[in-house]
């Protein structure tokens, strides 16, 4: 039997995004010295980040701000 094939319109694009490349907007978290997730607001990335680190409190994790190109630390 043949499995039907996939229809170009019924793939959704993906956005890719690299670890290496500083992000050009929003928050992200980096974790370890990689960038991990992004966030719109620099409290919601604060709070992922606060409990990725009550998960693993051995992860060096800060968040990095695209539109001030700062790494400010999580307490």
């Amino acid at each position: 039997m043949k499995k039907p094939t996939i229809q170009v319109e019924e793939i959704e694009p993906r956005t890719i995004q690299r670890a290496d490349v500083a992000p050009a907007d929003g928050f992200t978290l980096v974790v370890d010295g990689h960038f991990k997730t992004r966030y719109e607001s620099e409290t919601a990335a604060r709070a992922a980040g606060a409990e990725l680190l009550n998960r693993f409190p051995m992860l060096q994790i800060r968040v990095y701000d695209a539109a001030t190109r700062v790494r400010s630390p999580l307490q």
